[in-house]
């Protein structure tokens, strides 16, 4: 991995929700006329981030919710969705387990993030998602498994299962709009707001948060295309262990003036456990 000639922390503003009520709506295509694509109301809050690199052997996924590892990938274009789900998913279903000592894996969806294509509306991309978030809630993530496990989900749900990102760079290294993540024990339940996220065919729940001065956050300056990040979205245990990480993109003051545009793609995966013996 780079040496990180990188601060040791650098001060950004990241968006958070500014009120838990009305219950904010997100929809996930262009919604109907007069009706706001995002209701909820931001506002953008000043914290230190830190460079998670010096962190690296003391970070774990149960306890902070992320790491950074290292990780080849023979994927030759990450714009191509075939050539993403024939070779990239069975790479990150292999990494999952190595990791997590997991059982078994399913990889269900990825986005690619790039600003410039997005703004064209090419390649599928979309912007860097720019406010503090987490992609399941309590009541969603068990309902991610029965949308594309049905008839297993209720099996598998009896035992411990988790929700985790894995996120990479298109192109490295990332000069803009890196990800920065929140140490999950630093999260506090009631800074979690659950948020619609409306589809064309059904309706899913996130978590927005709360602004709350105890969340510590870091990032991972000039990622690049060997390195991964696995973020746990969920996790059914529920004891001290991280449960969500909250995460956003933010505009590094540290950023080069002709930075690059970030190129992103994060894989979205079903973590299972074996039973546990008792």
């Amino acid at each position: 991995m780079e040496p990180s000639n990188h601060d040791p922390v650098v001060n950004a503003r990241l968006n958070y929700l500014a009120a838990a009520v009305p219950k904010p709506v997100n929809y996930a295509y262009d919604p109907p006329a007069g009706v706001p694509r995002s209701s909820g109301k931001y506002v953008a809050q000043t914290v230190a981030i830190h460079n998670g690199r010096e962190m690296l052997g003391k970070l774990s996924l149960d306890t902070n919710g992320f790491v950074l590892t290292e990780h080849e990938t023979a994927v030759k274009d990450f714009y191509d969705p075939d050539d993403v789900k024939s070779v990239y998913y069975p790479e990150v279903e292999r990494l999952l387990k190595r990791v997590t000592g997991a059982e078994r894996v399913v990889v269900f969806d990825h986005i690619v993030r790039n600003p410039v294509l997005a703004e064209r509306a090419e390649k599928g991309a979309r912007p860097p998602a720019k406010v503090v978030h987490n992609d399941y809630s309590l009541k969603s993530a068990p309902r991610r498994v029965r949308d594309h496990l049905q008839e297993e989900a209720e099996h598998l749900l009896k035992n411990r299962f988790a929700e985790i990102n894995v996120w990479r760079a298109i192109r490295g290294p990332i000069e803009s709009s890196p990800l920065a993540l929140c140490d999950a024990r630093s999260l506090d339940l009631e800074d979690s707001v659950p948020t619609d996220l409306v589809y064309r065919e059904r309706v899913g729940e996130t978590l927005g948060f709360l602004f709350n001065p105890r969340h510590r956050w870091y990032y991972f300056p000039r990622m690049q295309r060997n390195e991964a990040i696995l973020l746990k979205c969920y996790d059914s245990k529920d004891d001290d262990r991280a449960r969500f990480t909250a995460h956003t993109s933010f505009e590094d003051p540290s950023s080069p003036p002709n930075a690059a545009p970030r190129e992103s793609i994060e894989v979205r995966a079903l973590v299972f456990w074996a039973p546990e013996v008792v």
